[in-house]
């Protein structure tokens, strides 16, 4: 009995861990901001908009975007899982930007805006890849924490909120923009915060990357 209970265990175990190196196979999680400081991080045209309180990025001020220039897959991905725990204000419009890169000013040329808004005046609400596929309706409330999960493989974009797929995008070779005639296209490059009008206030924290095989 003891024999084939170990042999059991064994059987269990190499199981356990090769399903845990399928789910893993993206690499394990990494956090991007320590819950102190700015460090891997460079804020653009208003830096003072993003403060640190009690471990969170408060995002508040006129617009700015705070991208991350780390180490981690040297600020560069293609295919990955963003996450982060997001709260937003009553009224308050934000975002989480992929494939960008460092901008001085304006709104980010590179990269698509995945959109963090559910009272904001905006009809494009969270989980939107802005102005490409948008959201209308609202999944969270104001004034509590939920996760915001962004997936990027190849010509996909998945949006989860509180572990629901509330958003697939898949990328047209002809897409172009709603508003403008510049086409933005996924490609691969750096994330950030997006800080979008003076009265608009939001908080992220828990803020991680897991890179995924290209």
């Amino acid at each position: 009995m003891k024999r084939f209970l170990t042999l059991a265990t064994v059987v269990a175990l190499f199981a356990g861990c090769a399903g845990s190196k399928t789910a893993g196979s993206g690499g394990r999680w990494t956090s991007l901001f320590d819950g102190k400081t700015f460090t891997g991080w460079r804020a653009a045209e208003n830096p003072a908009t993003f403060t640190i309180q009690d471990g969170a990025i408060v995002v508040f001020g006129p617009r700015a975007h705070l991208f991350y220039e780390g180490p981690v897959g040297n600020h560069d991905f293609k295919n990955f899982e963003w996450r982060a725990k997001v709260m937003t204000t009553p009224g308050s419009n934000s975002g989480m930007f992929i494939h960008t890169a460092y901008q001085e000013n304006g709104w980010p040329n590179k990269g698509h805006e995945i959109q963090v808004n559910q009272t904001h005046t905006d009809w494009r609400k969270t989980g939107s890849v802005y102005a490409y596929q948008d959201v209308r309706d609202v999944f969270v409330k104001d004034n509590e924490w939920y996760t915001e999960h962004i997936i990027v493989q190849g010509n996909k974009v998945t949006v989860k909120v509180n572990d629901k797929v509330i958003n697939e995008y898949t990328e047209d070779p002809g897409a172009t923009r709603t508003s403008g005639n510049e086409r933005k296209r996924l490609s691969r490059g750096t994330v950030a915060l997006q800080g979008h009008d003076p009265k608009s206030k939001v908080y992220y924290k828990d803020i991680e990357i897991r890179v995924l095989p290209d």
